[in-house]
């Protein structure tokens, strides 16, 4: 019981990681842009989370450093894409290429530098219920804000007047733009947002999850991230939902490893990536139900007075 409870905690810290990322490129979506980038930003973020840490000692100075990191990046995307109409899906990969290739070159300095001791955080009380607190209530503080942000995200994008005009630039921006919203900044505010949390992602990884900086630490997880917006339909709900699922099939890996099942560990190093598949896969043989759900502006560009 106490190894399923090991296996609950890692999985909800795993997950952690993916939910981030996707709730930020769900928001950049529901406005009707396609980030292809999210790797590249979250690279960097995890450079520039783990190097300030390593300076300060702090960790939401780190998390703060890697979200500016995502955002400023995000923010070059947003005016390549949006102002200057260049192709969504090349620039997201010239992003992600770039972001791989510049986070490997600034971080060799901080290859081999270590953190400082890492604290541990239990909620009072809860954390010490057997079983159930190691399990739940001894998690970094940003797994509880994770999920109350997907919570009010859900609110913010369906009962607020605000998350009506967002949904309304990716659904219809030229009818949004004919209403007298400036679609092109609400675009930008959103890749923007979606940048930021797409580092704190990063930053996580780097500063929390596996607190160390190697080159392409990230392995994969942009590319999951955004595959977990189709797989939820666009729905910040089912985003957690399908982040703790990935989650928990990344961390079975170590949990079958450890109580001695016989496989080959490059099989399960894949088990991640061959269930990203496979879902898409699956939900890729009914295309009317992704039509109903996507952004009808989705990875379209907008061009006011056209």
């Amino acid at each position: 019981m106490e190894s399923y409870a090991l296996l609950l905690a890692a999985t909800l810290n795993a997950g952690t990681v993916l939910a981030i990322a996707a709730l930020g490129l769900l928001i950049n979506e529901k406005a009707g842009i396609v980030n292809l980038g999210a790797e590249g930003m979250m690279l960097c973020a995890a450079m520039a989370g783990f190097a300030t840490v390593v300076h300060t000692g702090n960790d939401w100075l780190g998390f703060a450093a890697g979200m500016g990191a995502g955002a400023l990046l995000a923010a070059i995307f947003g005016l390549l894409v949006i102002w200057l109409n260049t192709n969504q899906y090349a620039t997201g990969l010239a992003l992600s290429l770039f972001g791989v290739g510049f986070s490997a070159f600034a971080g060799i300095k901080y290859v081999q530098e270590k953190l400082p001791e890492r604290p541990h955080f239990s909620i009072p009380v809860l954390g010490d219920i057997p079983l159930v607190g190691p399990a739940l209530f001894r998690q970094h503080p940003l797994v509880y804000l994770t999920i109350a942000f997907a919570i009010g995200l859900i609110w913010f994008l369906y009962r607020t007047r605000a998350g009506l005009v967002l949904r309304s630039v990716g659904e219809s921006p030229d009818s949004a733009h004919a209403l007298g919203y400036p679609v092109r900044r609400i675009r930008l505010a959103a890749v923007v947002v979606g940048g930021a949390l797409c580092g704190l992602a990063g930053a996580y990884i780097s500063v929390v999850y596996t607190p160390l900086w190697v080159e392409g630490m990230v392995a994969g997880k942009g590319w999951i991230a955004l595959a977990l917006t189709t797989f939820a339909t666009w729905r910040p709900a089912r985003v957690l939902l399908g982040a703790y699922l990935f989650g928990g099939v990344t961390m079975l890996q170590f949990h079958l490893q450890g109580v001695g099942v016989e496989v080959p560990s490059q099989l399960l190093t894949m088990l991640p990536y061959v269930s990203t598949i496979v879902v898409l896969a699956l939900i890729s043989r009914n295309p009317a139900w992704i039509r109903v759900n996507m952004p009808a502006s989705l990875g379209k560009p907008f061009h006011p007075g056209s």
